[in-house]
């Protein structure tokens, strides 16, 4: 049985082309799970993949979509059984993998995790790459000490899809929260999601002038890097360590080593593409605990195949707020 999928094309001159086609089981790769797809989202790597391709495409034609939710179809891995709901994100699927800008798609068990009780397969890409991203952060902060009574927790690229979960997750467990942003109409949008302070892009994005500012940050979710991380690493607490998740900024970072030296603080990488199994489980356990299913559903945006071109472009210019979720049979 056919079933459409929007595929990516480039032709001899190096052009690529987006079109919904339909397409048979028998074109998936070869994996051990079939997965009747419900949902999907669109990401920054969705952006590149829709166009040119970022250098994150190996070969065409290609269906992109790096996160997607549904139930098993077939599986030949004795984990999954027919029915079983489940969420991927990850593991380069949507880049050298087809993804989930289809109605079917076929992966390794190894990439999946159940979804867990509390949370829907439409709410669950909602969250998506971006929000298991923001929970990834706050782990790794709270491992390192962050407590909600140690201060104000900073996020940056506040109204971006990572900024906004992590905004709405950290206000949920009791944190205080400062968002960045640069375009003054989110504020009441973040104040929403839970933000107590709003922190305009140009106060905190100059160029590192002094190594040591006043402590003000007890932690910080950063999406951004460059010249804003630097900043942040001279106004972080004594101790404090700051997650980053992404570079909106650049990848550049003109910072000096005295922060660290003089008031301990860290940076710590996060990366949820190739994160193990047991961090994932957590992670999506304790998004389904925490965040307020009321605020998800306020910051949805929902699309369809169809719409999938125009967002791409959209969301590399900066102009996607809160999360788009794709139903891929609407």
């Amino acid at each position: 049985m056919s079933f459409n999928a929007l595929l990516v094309e480039k032709n001899d001159a190096g052009e690529t082309s987006t079109s919904i086609k339909q397409i048979e089981v028998a074109d998936l790769p070869e994996a051990d799970v079939l997965v009747d797809i419900q949902y999907s989202t669109v990401n920054y790597k969705d952006g590149l993949c829709l166009g040119p391709g970022g250098g994150l495409v190996r070969e065409y034609p290609h269906v992109p979509g790096i996160d997607f939710s549904g139930t098993v179809a077939e599986s030949s891995d004795p984990r999954y059984k027919p029915g079983d709901s489940v969420i991927l994100t990850g593991w380069r699927v949507g880049e050298v993998w087809w993804g989930g800008y289809s109605q079917r798609a076929r992966v390794k068990a190894d990439w999946l995790v159940p979804l867990p009780d509390g949370l829907t397969t439409r709410q669950a890409m909602a969250v998506g790459t971006a929000g298991l991203t923001a929970m990834l952060a706050i782990m790794a902060l709270i491992d390192h000490e962050l407590k909600p009574d140690s201060g104000a927790v900073l996020v940056t690229g506040a109204a971006g899809g990572v900024g906004s979960v992590a905004t709405a997750l950290l206000h949920a467990m009791d944190f205080e929260v400062a968002a960045v942003t640069g375009r003054p109409e989110t504020s009441d949008y973040l104040k929403s999601l839970g933000a107590a302070t709003i922190v305009d892009r140009t106060d905190i994005n100059e160029t590192v002038k002094r190594p040591l500012e006043k402590e003000t940050w007890a932690g910080c979710v950063d999406a951004v890097g460059g010249d804003m991380l630097a900043r942040i690493l001279g106004q972080l607490n004594y101790g404090a360590s700051v997650a980053a998740v992404g570079l909106a900024g650049g990848s550049h970072l003109p910072a000096t080593v005295i922060p660290f030296l003089l008031r301990g603080v860290n940076i710590l990488g996060i990366d949820s593409v190739m994160q193990t199994y047991e961090n994932r489980v957590r992670a999506w356990s304790l998004i389904a605990k925490h965040l307020p299913m009321e605020k998800l559903e306020d910051i949805i945006q929902p699309a369809t195949l169809e719409d999938l071109p125009s967002l791409g472009k959209a969301i590399l210019k900066g102009q996607v707020q809160g999360r788009v979720v794709v139903d891929v049979n609407a």
